[in-house]
């Protein structure tokens, strides 16, 4: 049996298609909420930078954000092969590499905090 690499890329598709439908539901209700100018008192900005600037806040943090990157630009490159974009390992390599940076890009801020 050939080995493939396969399970890398998917592994963190579908844990980011998980975290993606979990989410960002409930984050584009309480954006909704914030922008009409209801913000939950336990939602305060206070509240949120010390969830962001504690270890397990931004482990969590990383973990959503980075898995929805991933997920993301998986998703982008099935829908660009169904376009007739049939340069996929040029398409694959540009977005895993931007899923990559992203990531790296968002632990590099979060660090920061």
């Amino acid at each position: 049996m050939a080995k493939s690499n396969k399970p890398v890329v998917w592994f963190p598709f579908a844990a980011g298609g998980t975290v993606i439908a979990f989410c960002m539901p409930v984050i584009v209700v309480l954006g909704f909420l914030a922008a009409l100018g209801h913000v939950p008192p336990g939602l305060s900005y206070e509240n949120l930078h010390a969830f962001a600037a504690h270890g397990l806040g931004k482990l969590v943090l990383l973990g959503v954000i980075a898995l929805s990157l991933w997920s993301s630009a998986h998703r982008v490159r099935c829908t660009c092969y169904d376009f007739g974009l049939r340069a996929d390992t040029l398409i694959a390599t540009v977005l895993y590499i931007a899923a990559i940076v992203g990531s790296m890009a968002t632990a590099l801020f979060l660090f920061r905090i």
